[in-house]
C-alpha cells in the first residue's frame, strides 16, 4: 500500500482559547513507553483532518435549551444513553428550564420525569440540589469556570468540560467512556485514568483541532469504533490506525456525512 500523503491543515475559524488544562497537560511529567501516543504529529493531524471533512461542525447529541438544561442533561447522562436522556428531558425541560422552576417542581416530580433513566432517584436529588446551589451561590446563572462548576452536586470534571465547551465555547476534552476506550484502543492517548487520558489528548491534539476534537472522538466511538466490534470497514482512518484490534487497512471514502439527526439546541 502506498504511504498516505499528509495534507496541510485546512483553514478554520480560530476557536475559543483552550482552557488552562491544556498547558497543565503539556507541562506534566514524563510518560512511560506504554503510555506514549503511537502516532507522529503528522499522523495525528491527518486523523483529525479527516474527521473534520466527515463532520465539519460536530454537535453534542444531548438536547438542551440553555446552559442550565445542558448541565442537567449531562449530569443525567452518566451511565445512560443520550437518546434515553433526551426522551426523558424533553417533557421535563418544557416545564422547568431554569433553576427556579426546577426547584419549584420538587424532587418527587423530577423523579417522575426521569424514572426511565438509570439511577434516577439519586439523579433527581442532585438536580434539585444543584438548582438550589445555582440560586443561592451563583444568582441562578451557570458558572463559567471548571472550579465553580464542579462544586455543583452531581457535576464532575467530565460534565464541567462538556458545559464549558458546548455552552461557553471553550476548547476542552471531556473524557467519557467512548473517548477513554478510543484513546486506548487506537493508542492515540493511553492513560490509567480519565484525567490522564485528558491530559495526554491535550498534549497530542493540534491546537487548531482541539475545539471539535471532543465530539469527533465521541461520534467516532459511538458510530464506527464501537465497543463490541469496531466497524473498520466504515473507518476513514483505517490505514493510519495502529489498533491491534483493527480488521482493515483500507480507509472508508472520505466524504462529508449527512447532518446529525439529533443536535443540541444552543
Amino acid at each position: 500500500m502506498k504511504n498516505v500523503k499528509l495534507k496541510s491543515p485546512s483553514q478554520q475559524p480560530k476557536p475559543a482559547k483552550a482552557s488552562t488544562g491544556r498547558m497543565a497537560g503539556r507541562t506534566g511529567g514524563r510518560m512511560s513507553a506504554r503510555q506514549r501516543s503511537a502516532y507522529s504529529t503528522e499522523e495525528v493531524e491527518e486523523i483529525f483532518r479527516r474527521f473534520s471533512v466527515q463532520r465539519p461542525e460536530p454537535k453534542g447529541e444531548l438536547e438542551h435549551v440553555n446552559p442550565f438544561t445542558l448541565v442537567v442533561a449531562v449530569a443525567l447522562s452518566a451511565q445512560a444513553t443520550d437518546a434515553g436522556v433526551n426522551k426523558a428531558t424533553r417533557a421535563l425541560f418544557a416545564v422547568a428550564d431554569t433553576p427556579e422552576k426546577m426547584l419549584a417542581l420538587g424532587e418527587e416530580r423530577v423523579r417522575d420525569y426521569i424514572k426511565t433513566i438509570g439511577l434516577y432517584r439519586n439523579k433527581a436529588k442532585n438536580v434539585i440540589a444543584l438548582s438550589r446551589k445555582l440560586i443561592t451561590d451563583f444568582g441562578g446563572e451557570v458558572p463559567r469556570t471548571r472550579e465553580e462548576l464542579v462544586t455543583l452536586p452531581g457535576v464532575g470534571r467530565k460534565t464541567a468540560n462538556v458545559v464549558l465547551s458546548m455552552a461557553f465555547g471553550e476548547a476542552t476534552i471531556a473524557v467519557d467512556t467512548h473517548i477513554f476506550r478510543i484513546a486506548h484502543r487506537i493508542r492515540i492517548a493511553p492513560g490509567k485514568t480519565p484525567d490522564e487520558v485528558e491530559a495526554h489528548l491535550l498534549r497530542v491534539i493540534p491546537e487548531h483541532r482541539l475545539y471539535h476534537a471532543h465530539h469527533w472522538l465521541i461520534l467516532h466511538g459511538r458510530y464506527v469504533c464501537k465497543a463490541r466490534r469496531p466497524e473498520c470497514e466504515r473507518c476513514v482512518i483505517a490505514d493510519i490506525c495502529k489498533s491491534p484490534e483493527k480488521t482493515s487497512d483500507i480507509p472508508a471514502p472520505l466524504v462529508e456525512l449527512p447532518p446529525q439527526a439529533i443536535a443540541a439546541v444552543g
